[in-house]
């Protein structure tokens, strides 16, 4: 029976070694064990009396005429097996790494950009990139960046800019906001609403935590609204939104995008365009800085960016 290294820790055995005796329980035979693994003969018996060693238990009955496992062996014959699957599943997801788009693709979006952009994201990805598993996940800005951060996303579809350390913005396009109203509103069809009008429109906007609403205000402050005018915040989504201007309850502002989805099939909403420069927003994908896959997410920036002509919008040069 083997020694081993008596007095201290086993050797670690070599993945060779576990192999060779591998092939060895499943065949009872050296030299259809060779055979099997491309092995000699001699390097088969060495690799498996190594191992002996290396663990300081007997693995081989050897005789004459046949090879048997001992009882060690049985036991460890499954657990040097396990060992071998799970290389080999380490090298196939290695590989699914190496090789771009495969593998899970994890995706954070914002709530007012997901309902609008996802059919096209995700037509990309299954006309091009057939072979990623895509995984969309519809938080806020701050959770996203908490779960880009953490690991938990690898990439974020989202409003921008951030100033995040850490985060690399790839801008995808600007869209310009469009002012929603009741039907008979003074400003519906208009394409040239001066900002200013915004001054004293009784104004919805979205929850507390929105990227929409802070970008909302903004426009508000840089037309000179002042803080006493009156805001409503009463909505948790731009459907919910919509539906409150439809009840008269006051206008509202929409992403470009979104505008289609949300008024199209209400004949009590009327639409105005905003004078040129209109207010807008910037949309962008967001990375961890320094990213493994950056030159893959820069390449689905790319591929964004063309998919995303179709849609009204103005798409970025690129970063």
């Amino acid at each position: 029976m083997a020694q081993g290294n008596q007095g201290g820790r086993p050797k670690q055995p070599s993945l060779s070694q576990l192999r060779a005796f591998v092939a060895v329980a499943e065949y009872l035979h050296f030299r259809d064990a060779a055979a099997a693994i491309g092995m000699s003969q001699p390097a088969l018996s060495g690799a498996v009396s190594a191992l002996e060693e290396a663990l300081g238990v007997q693995l081989i009955e050897r005789t004459t005429r046949k090879v048997l496992l001992s009882p060690a062996g049985e036991r460890l014959a499954v657990r040097a097996r396990a060992v071998l699957e799970a290389v080999g599943e380490l090298m196939e997801e290695a590989e699914a790494v190496r090789a771009p788009f495969t593998g899970v693709l994890r995706l954070g979006v914002i709530p007012t950009v997901a309902p609008y952009l996802l059919p096209t994201v995700l037509r990309l990805v299954h006309e091009r990139y057939p072979e990623l598993d895509l995984q969309v996940h519809e938080e806020q800005t701050s959770s996203l960046l908490e779960g880009l951060a953490a690991g938990r996303l690898d990439l974020l579809l989202l409003a921008v800019p951030l100033g995040v350390p850490g985060v690399t913005e790839l801008p995808l396009f600007d869209e310009d906001f469009v002012l929603v109203m009741e039907q008979d509103h003074w400003l519906g069809g208009r394409a040239d609403i001066p900002r200013e009008a915004l001054r004293e429109l009784p104004l919805l906007l979205l929850d507390e935590g929105h990227c929409l609403r802070d970008q909302a205000l903004d426009i508000c402050r840089e037309a000179g609204r002042t803080e006493g005018a009156p805001v409503t915040t009463t909505a948790a989504g731009l459907s919910t939104l919509v539906q409150l201007v439809a009840g008269g309850l006051g206008v509202t502002l929409l992403p470009r995008t979104a505008v289609t989805v949300e008024t199209g099939r209400n004949d009590a909403l009327a639409t105005g365009y905003f004078a040129e420069p209109a207010p807008s927003r910037r949309v962008a994908l967001g990375m961890r800085t320094g990213a493994a896959r950056h030159e893959e997410f820069e390449e689905f920036a790319a591929a964004l960016r063309e998919a995303m002509r179709a849609l009204p919008v103005r798409v970025t040069d690129g970063p």
